[in-house]
């Protein structure tokens, strides 16, 4: 298993899938929206189309009236411009955006991307002095400056005015710059704090635009503004969400060379359309791996060139920098995954560790790996001449940005948000800040450990409804990143008809069986040893659903996230039924599981009878379900079994007193028929599987002198 806890969301009413369904939507997307609360028609069209909100007013976002005067002064007046941003691909496309849109509006502008092993993260006062001795007189920030305080005071010592726009969080003193404009700014009034920097420098420039001309700024440069979004993992709901769908669109027939170049060599250019998955697994690795090794500026040219050449040669400059970059990730994340085995102690609560000469332009993604490895926040430090420089990443909603801010005194400098963030400490401090920090994850955690957790979206209550067509219209639900992953789906009890290695060993694949359908799942990094599978085992299944198109044949397959043995029957149906006793709403085929037919009452009835010569009796549960189902062919049902008995119980038909697996039964007859549907738990499991789910108990009469039920 890899993960130690799975999630389940609580199942949606049966009504609510229902009127869903009703209002259009297929039953797995209707199933995923309810769990995720857009359970109603209105609220899932609400998050479905969600077009309305790009055009949102930017002059919501605070200072901006205040950052147009000033740029637009400095357009009209010929001043210099420089635009400023960070190495990483919302800071780079950021960069791009807004170079391009102000060039276009006439500006004599530069850009600088700050080279990230020698001039570290945002701004610096030397560039900011070859700035201004290049003649500008204006900064523009772009996803960075919001906690450059003492560099735009240096600044405005040069005479030159910054206008900051970024995303991050801010500290507490604000810097005295000609505006900012950041969405979490305090008392800010824009309604959605989510934008990445790019979708903020986007927000700049439909607020230099007249507005009936915003709609082709968009178009113009919507596949920035999402490739930004997605690489950064900002939450893809409200305004992200319609940004990134737009930004897709328009990727998916760019007219950047250095793009669709790109496309070509990560092998995308073969999708019917890029997904946020095209950007976030092929594209942004790329593109970042240049600020990530010091060679900004070839990501530059791929996105602004207009040369179909210059956009090749730039494309496999990535991609061979992605790999150099892959290769001294790979070699870090060894080196501390063997010290953390040798030293477990090291990885609990918190990962902080650090190494002289490590690449500060891979640590964060180790960080990541460790994060993700460990289950806990990872904090990885490249040490130089007794500094460091780190980069750090979250596990199980800890804040690190808060954290950080708590050891402000250990720090030379830090910034970020909750879920990633970058800092430089002295050497000296290291030990300091790894015991303060043990000190707020503990606490964070209340002196639990953290787990690894799996939330899964729904559970598959009949297989045979699987279809290419339902599977392929939970494209609605795109784009899915954070704040929307992609939906997980949970099998129980499927048996594994073969499994075998594929992948060079690396990935296990399974032929799997349920409800008498035949699934493919894959799952990739992990092979038949890791998981212990062998054919005949019973598992229960977390995965992504998706299509799998081999020599023009489709089918269901089964990605999966994570798997784990199944309960045996018995032990699923207790469990089952003491969460139908507690008032848990169960899924459908869970609720098929226990719903007792008329056969099952009246069989148990009668074994009852048998047992109850004196008008009571007393036997363990599993010998009386061995009776109860002897010569109808099926294996024991403990789940229907415990339902016969208390819905008897309910009904006045038997007083039952059951203590742990021991069951003592005494009859009590009646003369009148009792209907056995209006019992509570008979009710409950109706109301889950809806209508035409079959007749279960049906009228009962009681029990007569000749036995008849």
């Amino acid at each position: 298993m890899r993960y130690e806890q799975w999630n389940l969301r609580r199942p949606p009413s049966p009504e609510a899938l229902r009127q869903m369904e009703l209002a259009g939507l297929p039953p797995l997307c209707a199933a995923v929206l309810c769990a995720r609360g857009a359970d109603t028609p209105d609220k899932a069209a609400a998050f479905l189309t969600q077009s309305s909100v790009l055009l949102r007013d930017p002059f919501l976002l605070r200072g901006m009236d205040r950052a147009v005067a000033r740029i637009g002064r400095a357009i009209e007046l010929g001043e210099g411009i420089a635009v400023y941003g960070d190495y990483d691909v919302d800071g780079i496309t950021a960069t791009c955006l807004l170079l391009e849109f102000l060039l276009e509006q006439g500006g004599q502008v530069v850009c600088h991307i700050p080279e990230r092993t020698q001039e570290g993260y945002g701004l610096n006062p030397d560039a900011i002095r070859a700035l201004a001795e290049q003649g500008v007189s204006l900064i523009v920030t772009v996803d960075c400056g919001v906690t450059a305080a003492r560099e735009v005071e240096y600044a405005r010592s040069l005479g030159v005015d910054v206008v900051i726009t970024d995303h991050h969080q801010c500290k507490g003193e604000l810097p005295q710059a000609a505006a900012v404009v950041d969405p979490r700014l305090p008392g800010c009034p824009y309604p959605f704090k989510e934008l990445a920097g790019v979708g903020v420098a986007l927000k700049l420039a439909l607020a230099l635009t007249p507005p009936p001309r915003r709609e082709q700024v968009l178009r113009r440069y919507g596949e920035l503004a999402a490739i930004g979004t997605v690489a950064d993992v900002m939450q893809l709901a409200d305004e992200n969400r319609a940004l990134v769908r737009l930004g897709l669109t328009l990727l998916a027939d760019t007219q950047r060379p250095g793009l669709r170049a790109l496309l070509r060599e990560a092998g995308c250019d073969g999708e019917k359309a890029p997904t946020a998955g095209t950007i976030g697994y092929s594209l942004a690795p790329r593109i970042n791996a240049a600020g990530r090794m010091g060679q900004v500026g070839i990501a530059l040219e791929l996105l602004l060139t207009r040369d179909e050449e210059r956009g090749q040669a730039a494309a496999l400059e990535l991609c061979q920098l992605n790999r150099e970059r892959q290769a001294i990730e790979l070699a870090i994340y060894e080196q501390c995954d063997a010290l953390l085995s040798r030293q477990p102690q090291l990885a609990a609560p918190v990962i902080v560790l650090a190494g002289e000469g490590w690449h500060q332009g891979v640590v964060g993604i180790v960080a990541s790996r460790m994060a993700e490895r460990y289950a806990c926040p990872a904090f990885m430090i490249s040490l130089e001449h007794g500094k460091g420089k780190g980069s750090c990443r979250s596990f199980g909603g800890f804040n690190l940005f808060a954290a950080l801010e708590r050891c402000a005194p250990l720090l030379e400098q830090y910034g970020g948000h909750e879920l990633a963030a970058g800092f430089t400490i002295r050497e000296e401090n290291i030990p300091a800040f790894r015991a303060a920090m043990a000190d707020l994850v503990t606490q964070y955690a209340q002196g639990q450990p953290m787990v690894a957790c799996l939330d899964i979206d729904a559970e598959i209550d009949d297989c045979a409804g699987l279809s290419c067509q339902e599977v392929d219209a939970l494209g609605l639900l795109e784009p899915f990143g954070a704040g929307n992953p992609r939906p997980v789906f949970l099998l129980r009890s499927v048996c594994v008809l073969s499994c075998a290695d594929v992948g060079g060993g690396r990935h296990l694949k399974m032929k799997v069986r349920r409800d008498g359908v035949v699934l493919d799942a894959i799952f990739f990094a992990a092979n038949t040893a890791a998981c212990g599978v062998a054919r005949g085992d019973r598992l229960d299944l977390a995965f992504h659903l998706q299509v799998n198109e081999y020599r023009n044949c489709r089918g269901v397959q089964l990605q999966l996230r994570d798997l784990r043995p199944a309960p045996t029957r018995a032990q699923l149906e207790r469990t089952l039924f003491r969460r139908l006793r507690q008032g848990e709403l169960l899924s459908r085929w869970e609720a098929s599981l226990l719903l007792p037919d008329r056969r099952d009452f009246a069989q148990l009835w009668r074994v009852l009878e048998h047992s109850c010569t004196d008008g009571s009796a007393v036997s363990r549960l599993d010998q009386l379900v061995r009776h109860a189902v002897k010569g109808r062919g099926g294996n024991c049902s403990y789940g229907k079994t415990l339902v016969c008995l208390h819905v008897m119980d309910e009904r006045g038909l038997i007083h039952l007193t059951l203590t742990g697996d021991k069951v003592c039964v005494c009859l009590r007859p009646q003369a009148d028929k009792v209907d056995l549907e209006q019992a509570q738990m008979m009710k409950q499991l109706r109301a889950i599987l809806g209508p035409g789910a079959g007749e279960g108990g049906g009228r009962r009469r009681g029990a007569n002198h000749s036995g008849a039920l």
